[in-house]
C-alpha cells in the first residue's frame, strides 16, 4: 500500500525511516537501563522494516494522475485492521486481569505478569490502541467525504498511523518492563511522549490541510468534533507529561508538578481525555455514520452545534470532581461538581439528537445489527453521562469514590458507548472501503451485537452492585463507633461480583473476536461488489454532509 507514494514522498519516507532508526540505535547504545535498550532495538527494527518497504518500491513507477480523482483510503484500511488487532489483544488482557482479581493464582511467577503491569496494558491498549486507531481511520474517512477533498499528500497519513502505533507498542512494552510515570492513562516513557507529540501535531496539520482544500463550503459538524479531539488531546498530553528525565540514558523521569497541583493537572488531563478522546472523537463518528446507516438526515443540525460548544466549554472545568474530600481547595471541588452537573444538558442533547434521528427508521434498527450497535451506543452514552454527573455530586461521591461503582461507570462508557459506536462505524466502513456489498456474515454481526450487549450488562451490573456494597460496608459503624466490617470482609463480599465481571468481559471479548474474524473474511472475499450508497465519488457531496 505504501508503494503508491510519489518519488518525492518515497525519498522523504526513507529519510524519516533512517532518522528514526538512528534515534533507536542511539537509545539502544546510550541507555543504561534494560527498558531503554530494548526500546531502542525495537524502534530500530520497526524503522528498518519501514525502510525496506519504501526501498522495494523506490524504483517503481509514479502513481497515476488518476489517483487524484478518488479519495486516499489505503491508510484508513490499515487503521481499521490495527484497531481490531489492538481490540482483541487489549480486551484479552482485560479479561486476564479481571480473572486475577477473582482467582489470584492465574498468573506466572514473573514480574511482567503481575496485575500492576498488565492493567495499564489493558487500559491503554483499549483506549489508545483500539480507540485511537479507529479515531484516526474514521476521521480521515469523514474529512475527505464531507469536504469532497482528497488528503493533501500520501505520506502524512502513513506517518501518523505508523508513528502512532509505534508509540502504543512502546507504551505497552514499557508497562510490562515496569517503567511508568504513575499517571492514569498517561504512563509512557519521556522519549515516547516526545515522539507522540511529533506524530500528533502532524495529524492535526494533516486534518487542517485537508479541510483547507475542501470543495464543500460547509464544514460538517462531525469535523468540529474531530478537530476538537485532535487539538485538545495535544494540549492535554503536552501539559500533563511535562517531565524531567533522570538522565538521557535512563527511561525514568520526574514530573514537574507536585503535590495537589500534580493531582489537579492529572485529573484535568484525565477527565478531559474522557471528554475529547472518548467523547468528542466518537461523537464525530456518531454524527456521520449513524445518519448514513439510518438513511436519515440528522434530527437537528443546530442542536448538534449547540451540543458541541456546550461539551467543549463545560468539560474543561469538570476534572476536579475526581478530587472531592482531598487537599484541593473546596471552591475548586465545587466548581468541578457544578460544571459536571451542567454537562448533562449538552451530553443528553447529543444522545437525544442521535435517537431522534432514527424516527422513521426504527424498522432498520430492527433488521440491521450495525445500526443497532449505534443506537445502543447512543443509549449508553446517555446513561453514562447521566451517571457521571450524578457521581460528581459530593455526597454521592463520598459513597462511590474508590469503589467498584466507578469501575462500572467507566465501563458503561467504554464498552457501551465507545466500543459499540466503534464497531457500528467499522461495520459500516469495511464493506464500503473494500468494495463489498455487505459484511461476510450478517449473522456473525448479530452474534457480535448480542454478545457485546450481554457482556456489557453483566459487567456493569456486577460492578454497580459491588461498588455500592463496598461503599456501604466501608461507612458502617458499630454502636461503639468502630468500623463494623474490615477491608477483608468487603473483599470477601466482592468475590461473586468479580467472577461475574470476568464473565462479562469474556463475553465481550468473544464478540470482538467474532467481529475481527468477520471483517477479515470480508476483506478476503473474492468477488468485488458495489459499495454501499453512503460512499460516493470525489465529485459528489455525501448525504451526511448535505444533512
Amino acid at each position: 500500500m505504501i508503494l503508491t507514494l510519489t518519488e518525492t514522498e518515497r525519498q522523504i519516507a526513507l529519510a524519516i525511516s533512517v532518522a528514526v532508526g538512528l534515534c533507536g540505535l542511539v537509545l539502544a547504545a546510550a541507555g543504561n537501563q534494560d527498558t531503554m535498550e530494548i526500546h531502542g532495538w525495537l524502534i530500530l527494527a520497526i524503522a528498518a522494516i519501514c525502510a525496506i518497504i519504501v526501498i522495494r518500491g523506490i524504483w517503481g513507477p509514479e502513481p497515476p494522475k488518476s489517483r487524484l480523482q478518488s479519495y486516499y483510503d489505503e491508510p484508513i484500511k490499515a487503521g481499521i485492521i490495527a484497531s481490531m488487532a489492538w481490540a482483541v489483544v487489549a480486551m484479552f488482557v482485560g479479561v486476564w486481569v479481571a480473572a486475577l482479581l477473582a482467582f489470584p493464582d492465574l498468573t506466572f511467577d514473573s514480574a511482567w505478569a503481575s496485575f500492576g503491569r498488565l492493567r495499564p496494558v489493558h487500559t491503554s491498549g483499549v483506549i489508545f490502541g483500539f480507540g485511537g486507531n479507529a479515531l484516526i481511520a474514521t476521521s480521515l474517512h469523514v474529512v475527505q467525504r464531507t469536504s469532497r477533498a482528497r488528503l493533501p499528500d500520501q505520506l502524512s497519513a502513513w506517518f501518523v498511523l505508523v508513528g502512532y502505533n509505534l508509540f502504543c507498542i512502546l507504551a505497552a512494552s514499557g508497562y510490562l518492563l515496569g517503567v511508568t510515570q504513575s499517571k492514569e492513562y498517561a504512563e509512557a516513557e519521556w522519549y515516547a511522549d516526545i515522539w507522540l507529540v511529533i506524530v500528533w501535531v502532524t495529524y492535526f496539520i494533516l486534518y487542517i490541510r485537508t479541510l483547507a482544500r475542501r470543495k464543500e463550503p460547509h464544514i460538517y459538524v462531525a469535523n468540529w468534533y474531530f478537530m476538537a479531539f485532535i487539538l485538545v488531546v495535544a494540549i492535554l498530553h503536552i501539559i500533563n507529561n511535562l517531565a524531567i528525565p533522570v538522565s538521557l540514558g535512563h527511561a525514568k523521569s520526574y514530573t514537574i508538578w507536585s503535590g495537589v497541583q500534580d493531582a489537579m493537572v492529572q485529573w484535568w488531563y484525565g477527565h478531559n481525555a474522557v471528554a475529547f478522546f472518548l467523547t468528542a472523537g466518537f461523537l464525530g463518528m456518531l454524527y456521520y455514520y449513524l445518519p448514513i446507516r439510518a438513511q436519515r438526515p440528522i434530527f437537528s443540525y443546530r442542536l448538534s452545534i449547540l451540543s458541541f460548544w456546550g461539551i467543549t466549554f463545560f468539560y474543561m472545568w469538570a476534572g476536579s470532581h475526581h478530587l472531592h474530600y482531598t487537599a484541593l481547595p473546596h471552591w475548586v471541588q465545587t466548581l468541578g461538581m457544578t460544571f459536571s452537573v451542567m454537562l448533562l444538558v449538552p451530553s443528553w442533547a447529543s444522545a437525544g439528537n442521535a435517537l431522534l434521528t432514527l424516527n422513521g427508521a426504527w424498522h432498520r434498527v430492527r433488521d440491521d445489527a450495525t445500526l443497532r450497535f449505534m443506537m445502543v451506543a447512543a443509549v449508553f452514552y446517555g446513561i453514562s453521562t447521566f451517571e457521571g454527573s450524578f457521581l460528581a455530586i459530593r455526597p454521592v461521591n463520598s459513597l462511590s469514590h474508590y469503589t467498584d461503582w466507578t469501575v462500572g461507570h467507566v465501563h458503561a462508557g467504554a464498552l457501551g458507548w465507545v466500543a459499540l459506536i466503534t464497531f457500528g462505524s467499522l461495520y459500516t466502513l469495511v464493506p464500503s472501503l473494500w468494495k463489498r456489498e455487505a459484511m461476510y456474515s450478517p449473522a456473525l454481526v448479530e452474534w457480535h451485537f448480542w454478545l457485546s450487549l450481554a457482556g456489557t450488562l453483566v459487567y456493569i451490573f456486577a460492578m454497580w452492585n459491588s461498588g455500592i456494597i463496598q461503599g456501604l460496608m466501608w461507612r458502617t459503624y458499630t454502636e461503639e463507633g468502630t468500623l463494623a466490617y474490615s477491608f477483608l470482609d468487603s473483599l470477601r463480599a466482592m468475590y461473586p461480583y468479580y467472577i461475574a465481571r470476568t464473565l462479562g468481559g469474556l463475553l465481550f471479548l468473544i464478540g470482538a473476536v467474532i467481529g475481527a474474524y468477520n471483517m477479515w473474511r470480508t476483506i478476503r472475499a473474492a468477488s468485488a461488489q458495489a459499495p454501499f450508497e453512503g460512499d460516493v465519488p470525489l465529485q459528489a457531496a455525501t448525504a451526511a454532509g448535505r444533512a
